[in-house]
C-alpha cells in the first residue's frame, strides 16, 4: 500500500530531481521514491516486506 503525503522542497533540488528522473525514464514522484528506497537500502534500514 502507497500513503499520500504532501512534501515540501526547494525547487532547485525539484528542478534537479525532475532532470534526473528524465534521464532515467521515470516521473520525478518515482525518482524520490526510487531515491528514499536506496537510501533506506544502503543504511540496511529497508524494512522487511510482510508476507501475504
Amino acid at each position: 500500500m502507497k500513503k499520500t503525503f504532501a512534501l515540501r522542497i526547494d525547487s532547485e533540488v525539484y528542478d534537479a530531481i525532475e532532470k534526473w528522473a528524465a534521464d532515467d525514464f521515470r516521473s520525478a514522484n518515482g525518482q524520490i521514491e526510487w531515491l528514499l528506497n536506496e537510501a533506506l537500502k544502503k543504511a540496511k534500514r529497508m524494512p522487511k516486506k510482510k508476507e501475504q
